[in-house]
Formats: structure tokens, sequence, C-alpha cells
């Protein structure tokens, strides 16, 4: 429990950080589960479509902080690797 005044608005802070967090986080994992539905189908235009789409999602996150920059830029990196063997199958 926050004794002090600024404790009390630093557990405000982080509610509102956590709530952001989770909402941008879970937009994230959404557009991720879209691609690989979008590889499971073999579906390659759809895949590059939903690719790019994941792309500003992720990428969106790291700036805002949710996800750290080099783990946006690996999955990114795996999801691109994935679409783009989809067109060569």
């Amino acid at each position: 429990m926050a004794n002090t005044p600024s404790a009390e608005k630093r557990n405000r802070q982080t509610q509102r950080r956590r709530v952001r967090n989770l909402h941008v986080r879970s937009g994230v994992k959404s557009a991720v589960k879209k691609v690989r539905e979008a590889v499971a189908q073999g579906d390659a235009t759809q895949a590059k479509q939903a690719l790019h789409q994941a792309a500003r999602a992720i990428d969106r996150a790291a700036s805002k902080g949710v996800l750290h920059r080099n783990a946006a830029s690996r999955k990114i990196a795996r999801l691109s690797r994935t679409v783009s063997h989809v067109g060569a199958k």
C-alpha cells in the first residue's frame, strides 16, 4: 500500500501503463496470429499483407516501450522469413 503522495501517483501511473501495454501487446499478438494463419493456408499475398500490418504493430509497440527494440526486430525477421517460404513451397 502506498503511503506517500508520490508513491500513490506512481501507482496510478503504473496502472495506466499496464492497461495500455496489455492493449498494445494484445494487438501485436492478433496481428502475428493473422500472419501465421495466412501462412498455414498457403496464401502468399494475404500473408504479405498481414506481415505488413504485423510489422507496423510490432514497430509501434517497440516505439512505445512495450517491446524491446531487439525483440521487435527479431519477431519481424522471423515472421518475414516464414512468409518468404510460403511462395517457395
